[in-house]
């Protein structure tokens, strides 16, 4: 057991050494910095609105059941207090990763909306739509840009909360997934926050929720045959590949869009 002393010399390097490899260290929403989850740390005294989560270690099985939010799907336990960060929908939700040494791969947003408070919800339960993808941005799969290396170069990745998003409780999942190493599996990271989404003021906060087509469960969103999960960046050719599928969902931008269509038919035949 590490003494109360060796941990407190030791915390600043554990900080560096997850937000190195994959871990959110931070999020910011509309100037406020909200501080994530420190998986080295004890779990008492952490006051966050970040999911806890074991480590830094990749997920690699995209069927695990860990996958929802890289834990067993529950909030911060042990003394620790879970909190819940407010947000308006057509907010810029920022995740901070800082260092990330992995260009390779996509990003991906996700939420979920809690039936209650999300505090009482397990992650694994919980229905989710995809916000926002990036995988293959430009250029070929070795030589070109991808969402990932978008977190590379910025050390952050931001997502809009969908304007038409009904208010509630949600939890945001960011999730990398890495391809550099592929010949032993994705590297998959994952981490979530409890949001509460609130309207503006003069607002109903009567919104909508994605059709049933968008919503998928973690695990169960993959596949390990997923092509988008079985890229080599350094096979050769990889210089003339310029495609790359998302695995996942299509991301939904906050348009119901039969209810949508429904009403452009109308329109057309008024």
């Amino acid at each position: 057991m590490l003494s109360p002393l060796t941990l407190l010399l030791l915390a600043p390097f554990l900080v560096v050494r997850v937000v190195a490899h994959g871990a959110l260290a931070s999020y910011i929403i509309n100037g406020e910095e909200y501080i994530g989850y420190q998986p080295y740390a004890p779990p008492a005294d952490q006051a966050t609105i970040a999911r806890p989560f074991p480590g830094i270690d990749p997920i690699r099985d995209p069927l695990s059941e860990n996958l929802s939010c890289n834990n067993d799907g529950g909030p911060v336990g042990d003394g620790g207090k879970q909190l819940s960060a407010p947000i308006h929908p057509g907010d810029v939700i920022t995740g901070v990763y800082g260092l990330w040494l992995h260009p390779f791969g996509p990003a991906l947003v996700y939420m979920a909306r809690c039936p209650g408070a999300c505090v009482d919800s397990n992650s694994r339960d919980l229905k989710w739509f995809k916000i926002k993808e990036e995988g293959l941005i430009d250029g070929s799969i070795v030589y070109g840009n991808w969402g990932n290396g978008v977190v590379s170069k910025t050390g952050m990745y931001n997502a809009t909360i969908p304007s038409y998003l009904e208010a509630g409780e949600y939890l945001i999942r960011h999730e990398l997934i890495s391809l550099h190493a592929i010949e032993n599996g994705p590297q998959i990271y994952v981490e979530c926050a409890q949001l509460k989404v609130v309207p503006r003021e003069g607002e109903s906060g009567q919104g909508r929720l994605p059709p049933s087509r968008y919503m998928v469960s973690f695990p169960g969103a993959y596949r390990s045959s997923d092509p988008g999960l079985n890229v080599n960046p350094f096979a050769p050719g990889g210089d003339e590949i310029l495609t790359y599928d998302i695995p996942g969902p299509a991301v939904w931008d906050g348009k119901d869009e039969e209810t949508y269509g429904e009403a452009l038919s109308a329109l057309s035949n008024w």
